[in-house]
């Protein structure tokens, strides 16, 4: 193995890893900027090992072996502040001889554990946009380039936010829980916000090589079942919910054999899980009932379930859709809804209508370099069969996408449009 693909190894292990590393040494010691701190640090080790010694069996195992000893080395420099000090160390000695196979501490319910850190970095004293942010970067490994290009910030703006978050919680000495009762409610909404925003990142991955993260969808899933539990009365954590089973259950036809990406009115509707199908519209309808149908998640899995409920895409409610986009937009103003809207107003209307909306986008600054925007106009352009402007369209959109699956399917895209006429 070259050097190279040893660091593309230590990167794909990193992204799985990081967050069950900060959330067992957050466990442990209650401490989530000292966890973070020392889950770079055993990264850092990697770097300069794995590439003499080989990547070794269990890589986790080895990534969270290496944090406690760091842990244990820090905690012993600063003997100082003994008492609490003494009784940590005193519990990670016991648990590294109770546990003589260290992989065993990457699996302590890791969903219910990844719930509390979220908890822990929406603390009210934090701002909402921080919360996110922090949040985000623990437990995705999200760059702040990649936090940015999620809320549709500048790159310093959020590394701003990220450096006082962490500072905020360090000198505040903030605990590692799950809270109850007002103080739950008050950090709902966040939790609720970070759930969905971690979920967004594992079904289309921002950046790298792969454009499914399925393990993150898998945890934001778990953790919105959780909070269904822990939030029986509240309408849009079952919206949430609704949400991410809907989308979920297309999984298994949104890639080809190869890992490309398959568009959904390309997709072979007889994959999609009709078990997860039935969940989602249950949650949906459970949310209806609270009073949350309005809601923003309620919403938006609304509009999921008017393509889970067609059989074709022919079938599809696409004047419902559009309804719904609009609704959605009377909540939130967002140029990102306001794309999608045009696309069910293209589909609904005709892509004239459609592309009138998208042109009217084209001045906004949050969408500068947001590469769905000239992929929908590519893909309006091709259906008023506007040929050689289609193929301009989806040829910025491969240079401004970041993740290379997609990049390389808005290339075909443009080969496909051809210049003069379309390709049969």
């Amino acid at each position: 193995m070259t050097a190279a693909d040893v660091h593309r190894t230590i990167l794909a292990v990193w992204r799985i890893e990081q967050p069950r590393l900060i959330t067992g040494l957050s466990r442990i010691l209650r401490d989530v900027t000292l966890a973070e701190d020392l889950t770079q640090e055993a990264l850092v080790a990697a770097l300069e090992h794995w590439p003499a010694t080989g990547v070794p069996e269990k890589p986790g195992a080895w990534l969270m072996a290496t944090a406690k000893r760091r842990a244990l080395d820090d905690l012993r420099r600063r003997s100082m502040l003994a008492r609490k000090h003494e009784m940590l160390i005193r519990d990670l000695e016991q648990e590294q001889q109770a546990m003589p196979d260290p992989d065993a501490g990457l699996d302590d319910d890791i969903g219910d554990e990844l719930l509390r850190l979220i908890f822990t970095a929406c603390h009210p004293k934090l701002s909402r946009e921080a919360r996110a942010a922090l949040a985000l970067k623990m437990i995705c490994g999200l760059t702040t380039e990649e936090i940015a290009r999620a809320f549709l910030q500048p790159e310093a703006t959020i590394a701003q936010r990220i450096v006082r978050a962490k500072r905020t919680l360090s000198e505040s000495g903030l605990a590692y829980e799950t809270p109850r009762g007002a103080e739950l409610s008050e950090r709902l909404a966040s939790v609720l916000e970070v759930v969905y925003l971690i979920f967004n990142e594992g079904y289309t991955a921002a950046h790298g090589d792969e454009w499914l993260r399925p393990q993150l969808c898998h945890d934001a899933l778990r953790m919105g079942r959780v909070l269904t539990l822990v939030a029986p009365q509240e309408p849009e954590a079952h919206g949430l919910l609704a949400l991410m089973e809907l989308n979920a259950s297309r999984t298994a036809a949104r890639t080809d054999a190869a890992g490309d990406p398959i568009l959904l009115m390309d997709q072979n509707r007889a994959r999609w899980d009709r078990l997860q199908i039935r969940r989602g519209l249950s949650a949906l309808a459970r949310a209806c009932e609270l009073g949350g149908g309005p809601g923003f998640y309620a919403l938006q899995a609304a509009i999921v379930a008017c393509h889970a409920r067609a059989a074709t895409p022919d079938e599809t409610d696409w004047p419902r859709i559009a309804k719904l986009y609009a609704e959605l937009l009377g909540l939130v103003r967002s140029p990102i809804i306001e794309l999608n809207r045009a696309v069910a107003i293209g589909m609904a209307e005709g892509p004239a209508a459609g592309l009138a909306i998208v042109d009217g986008l084209a001045g906004e600054p949050a969408l500068k370099t947001y590469h769905l925007l000239p992929s929908v106009r590519g893909d309006l352009l091709h259906r008023l069969g506007r040929f050689a402007e289609a193929r301009s369209a989806f040829e910025l959109a491969s240079t401004l996408a970041t993740n290379t699956r997609e990049r390389e399917l808005l290339k075909r895209r443009a080969t496909e449009a051809g210049g003069d006429a379309p390709q049969l």
